[in-house]
């Protein structure tokens, strides 16, 4: 099999054929280094090591790959993900963006994740990274940067709701979201602490629920101050219920939530095949630029490897064979997913399994992936119409 390239891929991204031809020089090196450090990603360049390394630092001082990662938005996409990432940086502690995570110990910073679904997967389309250091030098908080982060895609979102985590689960997220008439999916978080639901009449809500039940409590409001529609799913098997909260209807709320759930993977690809964490960037500004490109690479090697998983491990359906809609491969209603076509991701495929294809054959994929990435980046939009 010939060695992959993403030139082709890269030159629907950026306006420039120089800049390209540069992003798609790194870009192979961080899916040949699997990994986000210069050092990795230039011992994977051609020629001198050294020379490859400016060449990187050459990028990020001259090419923002922030400005062109919303390209990769889908205005068709049901919902649109909000993922933070805890990024550990245990030897930076004098870096200018790196404070400590959560357990008030360890050194680094979070990068929220914005993204939308495909096929069981995600492509990213914007970030926000922030840690307690930035917090403090800023004189803001990690809800404002919440809020910087969702305001930042607020013309892509349209009426898409937006599906987030318990780390989302705080009334100041929800009264902002409620006053921008954003449509939100969000987790409940029932730690040590849960909120307080309040019915119409003002009395207290219990949140009860038994295993294999599913209860829906409407119109229901949060500390007493926001409205929404609670349901909660307890599946046999789970030691605890999942609860959502939304100002959608519930129990679309609830369907759209556990896809999100099956979109997780594709955020652990990040970090285990292509190296996310492995940061070693002085400044912030060239960190989210590496980090724009990176989630660029990794949305090309997500729609190659796609194709790859349907050619190695769908399974042609017979003529008279009838087999639930949920065995079948998405796009590709002629075929089913195979045990290992379930078992692996694209990415995965791409990066990790030796491949038994002849040059043709993935040149072929290639150029299937070529034009599907390219009617993303290039997703036509309606233009006024002069009367």
């Amino acid at each position: 099999m010939e060695k992959f390239t993403i030139v082709e891929f890269m030159q629907t991204v950026f306006d420039e054929k120089a800049t390209a031809e540069r992003a798609s020089e790194i870009g192979e090196g961080i899916l040949a280094g699997r990994s986000l450090r210069m050092t990795d990603i230039a011992n994977q360049m051609q020629g001198n090591t050294d020379a490859a390394y400016k060449r990187i630092q050459r990028f990020i001082e001259q090419e923002d790959a922030r400005e062109v990662l919303g390209r990769l938005h889908q205005p068709t996409a049901e919902f649109m993900i909000g993922d933070p990432t805890e990024i550990e940086r245990p030897e930076a502690g004098k870096t200018e963006y790196v404070g400590t995570l959560k357990d008030g110990k360890t050194k680094g910073f979070w990068c929220l994740v914005l993204a939308t679904p495909y096929r069981g997967r995600a492509i990213p389309c914007g970030f926000v990274t922030y840690s307690s250091k930035t917090i403090a030098n800023n004189q803001d908080s990690r809800n404002l940067n919440h809020f910087r982060a969702f305001e930042s895609i607020k013309d892509l979102l349209g009426d898409k709701p937006l599906v987030l985590d318990r780390e989302f689960s705080y009334l100041e997220l929800l009264l902002n979201l409620i006053e921008e008439q954003v449509s939100f999916v969000i987790r409940l978080n029932l730690g040590s602490h849960p909120p307080t639901f309040y019915d119409q009449e003002g009395k207290i809500v219990a949140l009860t629920i038994s295993a294999g039940e599913t209860v829906t409590l409407n119109k229901v409001w949060y500390k007493g101050k926001a409205c929404v529609n609670l349901i909660g799913k307890w599946r046999k098997g789970l030691s605890q219920p999942l609860w959502v909260m939304t100002n959608l209807e519930a129990q679309k709320g609830l369907h759209i939530y556990f896809e999100r759930m099956k979109i997780e993977q594709s955020f652990k690809d990040l970090k285990d095949l292509l190296g996310m964490t492995k940061l070693m960037y002085k400044k912030q500004e060239h960190m989210e630029k590496m980090i724009a490109l990176l989630l660029i690479v990794f949305s090309i090697g997500l729609l190659v490897g796609e194709n790859l998983r349907d050619f190695l491990y769908g399974q042609p359906i017979g003529e008279n064979e009838v087999i639930p809609q949920e065995d079948v491969i998405p796009d590709h209603p002629q075929r089913r997913q195979s045990k290992k076509w379930k078992l692996y991701s694209g990415l995965f495929i791409l990066l990790r399994q030796k491949l038994t294809l002849s040059n043709d054959q993935f040149a072929i994929i290639i150029q299937q992936t070529i034009t599907t990435f390219s009617a993303l980046v290039h997703f036509p939009v309606r233009s006024p119409v002069r009367t």
